[in-house]
């Protein structure tokens, strides 16, 4: 328990425009990440959902441009068009949150004339399962920075939940209540001393009113005795 003083009660005042303003800021944070959260979302999921659908229809290009050029000619033009890809991995920060993102520097789908091989030489099936996969490729690199994202939002989302909540349901409860506390206990000795006061001055004035009252009797009773008292008699000069 607090010490009920006036300085400990406007320090408590100050601590709890404190969690007030902390409670507005990470409420203001919270909706940025989950702003930031639903726009990094939908092209999200529209990326796993591309990546199913061109999955398939790359495997089937394949097949067919296997059946028809034979497996050694597609494992050797694939040999024939690998590359080297790099990518950098890079910090960023939303509203003081980081997290890692993906930088390539090379675009993954190339065009036909750069792939190290002839296209006139190969069936249209291998061109397109070419391209699908260069384009798999690029979805994948996206999703791999969009789940970095999500999560660490959605983690950092949650720990701010958690600290709003802290502070709204128990300090801000417990800090109006030490104050409503202190500040009945600070009320009820000012109202003790107030009566205390009072009670001093009106024994004060009854003692001064009483001092009053045995002045004026002391003098009353000196006069009576003074007008009571014979007058001495003056014998004439020269008798």
């Amino acid at each position: 328990m607090i010490h009920p003083t006036r300085t400990n009660l406007l320090m408590l005042k100050d601590k709890t425009r404190s969690v007030v303003n902390s409670v507005g800021i990470l409420k203001a944070r919270k909706q940025a990440l989950i702003k930031e959260f639903l726009t990094a979302t939908l092209p999200f999921l529209r990326s796993r959902e591309d990546i199913r659908k061109s999955y398939g229809k790359a495997l089937r290009e394949l097949a067919v441009a296997v059946g028809r050029e034979g497996r050694d000619t597609v494992a050797s033009i694939a040999a024939a068009s690998a590359r080297d890809f790099k990518i950098d991995v890079i910090e960023k920060s939303i509203w003081g949150l980081r997290y890692k993102d993906i930088v390539f520097h090379d675009a993954p789908v190339r065009d036909a004339d750069s792939r190290g091989y002839d296209e006139y030489s190969t069936t249209p099936h291998l061109e397109e399962g070419t391209l699908l996969f260069e384009k798999l490729l690029e979805s994948m690199l996206h999703i791999a920075e969009y789940e970095s994202k999500l999560k660490r939002l959605g983690d950092e989302i949650m720990r701010t939940t958690r600290r709003i909540k802290v502070l709204e349901e128990m300090v801000l409860p417990t800090l109006k209540s030490q104050i409503k506390t202190i500040t009945q206990y600070i009320g009820e000795r000012e109202r003790e001393s107030f009566y205390r006061l009072k009670r001093v001055k009106n024994i004060l004035t009854a003692k001064e009113e009483e001092q009053v009252k045995e002045s004026l009797l002391r003098i009353s009773a000196g006069a009576e005795k003074t007008a009571a008292s014979p007058v001495p008699s003056v014998s004439p000069v020269g008798s």
